[in-house]
């Protein structure tokens, strides 16, 4: 399987991350997350393979989560209805991700993605 990098192409750590990707010549396969977000089926994978807290695929910078006061709510809904909520926006989706065969990466920083297969 070819690494899976999606991503915002606006994003500066988007840009950080695909450059650092084809500096370490690391092949993927690119996908706008505004354009084909990614679906609950995938994201429920992506977070159990991950091992990571739901909360840290939601962008908690990003407009639309401040918009929909999303720090106090969180907590209260169910694991089901925030996997629905990260699906119906991809600007709500923490990026960039990279699914690879071994791990799920959610957000950028150089030292947690060494070792991903090329």
């Amino acid at each position: 399987m070819n690494n899976l990098f999606i991503c915002y192409l606006k994003c500066t750590t988007c840009k950080k991350a695909k450059e650092w990707l084809k500096e370490n010549q690391i092949d993927f396969e690119e996908r706008d997350i505004k354009a084909a977000r990614p679906t609950i089926e995938e994201l429920r994978k992506w977070h159990k393979k991950s091992g990571l807290p739901l909360k840290r695929f939601f962008n908690t910078s990003g407009l639309v989560y401040k918009e929909l006061g999303l720090s106090k709510k969180l907590s209260e809904m169910s694991e089901e209805d925030q996997l629905v909520l990260l699906a119906s926006d991809g600007m709500l989706v923490k990026r960039p991700i990279l699914v690879s065969d071994e791990k799920i990466l959610v957000g950028f920083k150089a030292v947690e993605w060494q070792g991903i297969n090329r």
